[in-house]
């Protein structure tokens, strides 16, 4: 197994940063919560991720989940209030900060691979989706879960998704909000293999080093390349992320949270009925 470092010197309190010659690990570290994140996670990661960019020594990035219970299983609940979340004290909110780290997963001139070592739902799913590589341990499991408590993602989590899993599953995904095994990961092309849990690490680490064995200028370039075909999601990702800020302060959002806070199922169905003139 590789010998991690810790990278100590930034302080982080919700995410573990570890380097080994060439890899970089940034580990979504609430366990308590199944590694939902809130502001203060993201601005770390977003630390993380630049610090990992700027290292000339880096050429692969992990993003993974600490334990082995969950990757991350997206928005802390918690911390969700009419209009947004808490903690954006004057810095990126939430949503602002979700989408600067999806552009920085997208841009970044490295391979960023997912080790998905447990839950991917929401806001997690959607990080797990837009890296390079995604391996999944045989105990993963992949969910959208926006619609069910007032939330969602129209950018990439939705229109890139489809770009992966095609049309048809990705709807699906959304509407229906189910829950997918590491197996049907692969099967629709979610992740690109699963290994046994006991193996994640190892087999990541082996992916890393094949990708460390290859020229670093011509990986970038692939990877630019390959992204601008999906590049116009921008667009739609920036307009859905002022729209979901709108959509926090209604009512039919707020349903969706106080039910996940009450631990009930959500009643949507009186925003569905015309208000009497």
């Amino acid at each position: 197994m590789a010998q991690w470092q810790k990278q100590e010197q930034f302080g982080f309190e919700d995410i573990l940063y570890e380097k080994r010659l060439g890899v970089a690990k940034i580990s979504f570290n609430r366990p308590k919560v199944l590694n939902a994140f809130r502001t203060n996670t993201l601005r770390e990661v977003i630390g993380a991720l630049n610090d990992a960019w700027t290292d000339r020594t880096t050429g692969v990035i992990v993003l993974t989940g600490t334990g082995t219970k969950a990757f991350t299983t997206g928005a802390d609940m918690v911390t969700r209030e009419p209009g947004g979340y808490k903690g954006a004290g004057g810095g990126l909110s939430l949503v602002e900060a979700h989408g600067e780290v999806i552009r920085l997963i997208r841009t970044i001139p490295k391979p960023v691979i997912a080790a998905v070592n447990g839950y991917a739902v929401g806001g997690g799913h959607v990080f797990h989706v837009v890296c390079d590589l995604s391996i999944a341990a045989d105990t993963a499991r992949f969910s959208q879960v926006g619609p069910k408590y007032g939330s969602f993602d129209a950018g990439f989590g939705s229109a890139y998704l489809a770009h992966v899993v095609g049309e048809k599953k990705a709807r699906e995904i959304w509407y229906l909000c189910r829950q997918y095994s590491a197996q049907e990961a692969l099967q629709m092309g979610l992740v690109n293999m699963v290994v046994p849990a006991d193996k994640l690490e190892e087999e990541v680490d082996k992916v890393c080093d094949e990708i460390l064995a290859m020229s670093p200028y011509s990986i970038a370039m692939i990877k630019q390349s390959i992204n601008g075909s999906t590049d116009f999601i921008w667009g739609l990702h920036h307009e859905a992320s002022l729209a979901l800020k709108l959509y926090y302060a209604t009512e039919e959002s707020q349903e969706g949270t106080k039910a996940f806070l009450e631990k009930r199922a959500p009643d949507f169905s009186r925003f569905r009925v015309a208000e009497k003139e």
